[in-house]
């Protein structure tokens, strides 16, 4: 019996000290290193936008005659409200804006002094945008409705009209910031032709069409 408790002992005291020399020399977990959750588009955003607008092939028109043809140019400065969903990597949301814009360009050729002008007085849009999330950063198309104030000018003449319109265009959305984005766009309209003067006989048109290149800043709530 003693040569058994004996054995049993010497048993007890190897497992415990084999067990805290291997505890002696475990080496420590590496920590645990969190994962950044990825950026989600959802939601509703406000923002400012502005920049530069030009174009060219713009004549105007009266009966069969017409100027001859010009560019104009110019900027524009407004804000911005829209919303996103997004789904997997896919976002898409709806946009409206609206500028005030001076875009102009004149032209004597063909018109009495002083000569035949267009511009656009201020520019919006409600658009369609479909976007691919990598990320923060998210390039997209987009399309819609656009709207502006057309003035027109040709010898003593004069109007304006607010037309409605089309535009198409691209551009590249990255958030810098949880709430905050950045955002650069390219945008090609037409207003087609509109009669900015029905006093005139016959009445005197113009046309409207070009391209918006623009930056523009957002907040997401």
């Amino acid at each position: 019996m003693k040569k058994l408790l004996a054995t049993t002992a010497l048993a007890v005291l190897t497992v415990s000290a084999a067990s805290a020399a291997d505890l002696g020399t475990r080496k420590p977990s590496a920590p645990v290193v969190p994962i950044m959750a990825a950026y989600n588009w959802t939601g509703f955003y406000l923002g400012i936008q502005g920049g530069y607008g030009f174009g060219d092939g713009i004549q105007h028109r009266q009966g069969a005659a017409s100027s001859g043809k010009f560019d104009y140019t110019g900027g524009l400065l407004g804000a911005t409200i829209g919303y996103n969903q997004q789904f997997g990597n896919l976002v898409a949301g709806v946009e409206a804006d609206y500028a005030w814009a001076k875009i102009s360009g004149s032209t004597a050729t063909g018109c009495a002094a002083p000569g035949c002008k267009t511009e656009l007085r201020s520019f919006g849009t409600v658009r369609g945008r479909i976007g691919y999330a990598f990320d923060r950063f998210m390039p997209y198309i987009t399309g819609g409705l656009a709207v502006a104030d057309v003035y027109g000018r040709a010898g003593g003449f004069t109007g304006s009209d607010l037309r409605a319109g089309w535009t198409i265009g691209a551009g590249l959305e990255a958030a810098v910031w949880q709430n905050i984005s950045v955002k650069g766009e390219y945008l090609y309209y037409d207003f087609g032709r509109n009669n900015y003067n029905s006093v005139a006989v016959p009445p005197i048109s113009t046309n409207a069409k070009g391209h918006i290149v623009r930056a523009g800043i957002n907040y997401k709530f």
